[in-house]
């Protein structure tokens, strides 16, 4: 077994990465992807606040930047930093907050009654998963 540590910046981000606390999950995501005309949409296996861990049949090359459309965040830039088969792993350039991704906004007419006197209406309404 080799006990060097990280060499270069992608096995440092993975390690780093690799330690986080992580959500797992099951949603989707647009994926922007250099040479692709068009996002990509991904499943989203898990999520920490530095990375996701995304199944795809799309090509990916490990060192590509991308950037990832997530829910309730926005665009997220990043880079692959490792590809599986049909899976990848993508490190975030800023911290997100995973927590904000998982939440559920729902609007006003989706509410029963009794709470859609609750907030004002001009506000999202969140749900608590």
């Amino acid at each position: 077994m080799d006990s060097r540590g990280p060499v270069s910046l992608d096995e440092e981000v993975a390690a780093l990465s690799r330690g986080a606390d992580r959500d797992s999950l099951f949603m989707q995501a647009a994926l922007t992807i250099p040479g692709h005309a068009e996002p990509v949409l991904v499943r989203v296996r898990n999520l920490s606040a530095g990375g996701m861990l995304a199944e795809s049949p799309a090509r990916v090359a490990e060192g590509a930047t991308v950037e990832v459309e997530l829910r309730n965040v926005g665009a997220v830039p990043g880079r692959i930093v490792w590809v599986g088969e049909g899976k990848f792993g993508v490190a975030f350039d800023r911290a997100v907050n995973p927590q904000a991704v998982r939440r559920q906004v729902v609007q006003k007419q989706d509410l029963p009654p009794h709470l859609s006197r609750l907030g004002k209406p001009d506000k999202a309404i969140y749900r608590r998963r």
